[in-house]
């Protein structure tokens, strides 16, 4: 017998599977809360050089200061990070003369002004992080992903080794911790640190939540349980555009995010750790009590089984080791691995390049944010019916290409063709996170369950490279301003090519040992 005609015995998609996918959607709101917080932590508003006081100065407005000590741009706007070595009193006279002698335009000396309008405060303006600074600024949010990569491997590896409960409980008191800390951070090394470690404990959370729910649901609902547990990260996206315009400071913004971990930690207590995995490692004892107690819940009252029926159910050898190697011994593994690694990197770089340009698309920030993630529920819905007609891998092919097409296409449009412009790009993000949609729920269909968690750790390793890689592709624009989205674009059209490669899922059981994948 299989675990999957296990399930149907004790009802595999009953009030028991339901509400472990309720119990699971406090974490999964809060991970896009973290991962995409970087657009609010370290906004950058107008700024220009601090100008310092002079006794001449006294008179003047604040617009003829700026006249008279800041360099314009071509377009008339006064330059962020420039400024006159002495006051340019005949520009008062006629202010459309342009100052000849370039060598009295010097670097900022004293500081920078920014405009307090929209944020309170942010971690650029708290530590200067602008012009020569500038490239810290997009690093906060790769030491954010970096955290995240390592963390995809430790915990991947962990909760393959000793359950996924566990290590669930652990991400969560990690993030919560960690989230406080980056809070109270005195400098941006204190930031970076904890950031960093907040990715880590975050990066467990992201690789548990959806296999922990799946791996209780039978064939038939495995789709919609992911779609399902999906939508929640788009609600979180919804949730951070509202925090974020009522929280303009960005230490009590920081505190908003993470404190929700604390009601994912409570809920935890109700979700019981995973019956295929306690076969899988002769656990047999435990999984028979959270078997009866689903056919029970599910109204199967008259269910009963052994455990030495459960025991001889075990796929492999109990205290077989297993590691990342694991994954590439075998031919078969061996491809998908490589390939499913590729497909996420694409997909990652490609979804997190585009919800970091939140700027660039003529649309206000928080309202970007917020259509961002309202788009992404029609997307996901649309998934589930495409997932299931055309097939797992054709979708995620054909997702990925046009996410990639369209952030193409924005190089192409003209920057004044403002509505078309931000009706691609909301295009675009609909396409990504559809492709996001399809990549967790395919992949956790590849792998067997005894190396599911750390398939599922490796991809997103890979994944993270990606996420972290993507902010510092904004730095690219002063070498040409459309490289960016043309790196976006070409990245995700070739990783989306490689999905073809991959086998397909749909209504395929899912694998218990290697020997069910080779």
């Amino acid at each position: 017998m299989k675990f999957e005609d296990l399930l149907l015995d004790i009802g595999g998609f009953g009030r028991f599977q339901i509400s472990i996918l309720l119990l699971l959607c406090f974490p999964r709101i809060n991970l896009p809360m973290h991962f995409l917080l970087h657009n609010f932590l370290a906004a950058t508003p107008s700024h220009h050089c601090a100008i310092p006081h002079q006794e001449a100065f006294v008179n003047f407005t604040t617009e003829e200061l700026l006249l008279i000590s800041i360099p314009r741009e071509p377009d008339g706007t006064f330059r962020s990070c420039e400024m006159f070595s002495q006051p340019q009193f005949y520009l008062l006279v006629n202010s459309s003369l342009q100052p000849e002698n370039v060598s009295i335009i010097e670097h900022c000396k004293h500081g920078w002004v920014y405009d307090h309008s929209q944020f309170a405060s942010t971690i650029t303006t708290q530590w200067d992080l602008v012009c020569e600074q500038r490239g810290l600024n997009q690093a906060a949010a790769t030491f954010f992903f970096v955290g995240v990569t390592a963390g995809a491997v430790i915990f991947g590896y962990l909760s393959d080794r000793y359950g996924r409960k566990a290590l669930l409980l652990l991400s969560l008191l990690c993030s919560l911790v960690f989230g406080m800390l980056s809070a109270a951070s005195a400098s941006y090394t204190m930031l970076a640190a904890t950031r960093t470690l907040t990715g880590v404990a975050l990066s467990g959370i992201s690789l548990i939540v959806l296999p922990l729910g799946m791996e209780w649901v039978d064939v038939q609902h495995r789709t919609l349980s992911g779609i399902l547990t999906s939508i929640f990260w788009s609600i979180g996206n919804m949730l951070l555009a509202m925090v974020a315009y009522l929280v303009r400071d960005w230490r009590w913004l920081l505190v908003a995010v993470t404190a929700p971990c604390f009601l994912s930690i409570v809920c935890l207590w109700w979700v019981p750790e995973s019956a295929r995995w306690l076969i899988a490692n002769g656990k047999v004892k435990q999984a028979h009590r959270h078997l009866l107690r689903c056919a029970r819940v599910n109204g199967r009252k008259d269910f009963t089984i052994s455990t030495e029926a459960l025991r001889r159910m075990t796929t492999e050898k109990s205290g077989h080791s297993y590691s990342y190697l694991s994954l590439f011994r075998t031919p078969v593994l061996r491809k998908i691995s490589l390939c499913s690694g590729a497909v996420w990197f694409g997909v990652a770089f490609s979804y997190y390049g585009m919800s970091m340009n939140l700027t660039g698309f003529g649309l206000n920030m928080y309202l970007s944010q917020f259509v961002f993630g309202i788009i992404e529920i029609p997307a996901k819905l649309i998934m589930y019916v495409l997932v299931n007609q055309v097939g797992r891998r054709q979708s995620q092919a054909w997702t990925l290409i046009l996410s990639g097409l369209c952030i193409g296409a924005n190089i192409i449009i003209p920057k004044s063709f403002t509505s078309l412009r931000s009706v691609v790009a909301v295009m675009g993000k609909g396409f990504s996170e559809a492709a996001f949609t399809a990549v967790f729920l395919y992949t956790s269909e590849l792998y067997p369950t005894v190396l599911r968690q750390s398939g599922m750790g490796y991809t997103s390793f890979v994944a993270r490279l990606g996420g972290a890689l993507a902010p510092l592709v904004f730095l690219l624009d002063s070498v040409w301003p459309s490289l960016p989205e043309l790196t976006y674009c070409g990245v995700a059209v070739c990783c989306g090519s490689m999905a073809f490669l991959l086998p397909e899922t749909l209504h395929v059981r899912l694998p218990e040992g290697i020997e069910d994948v080779e």
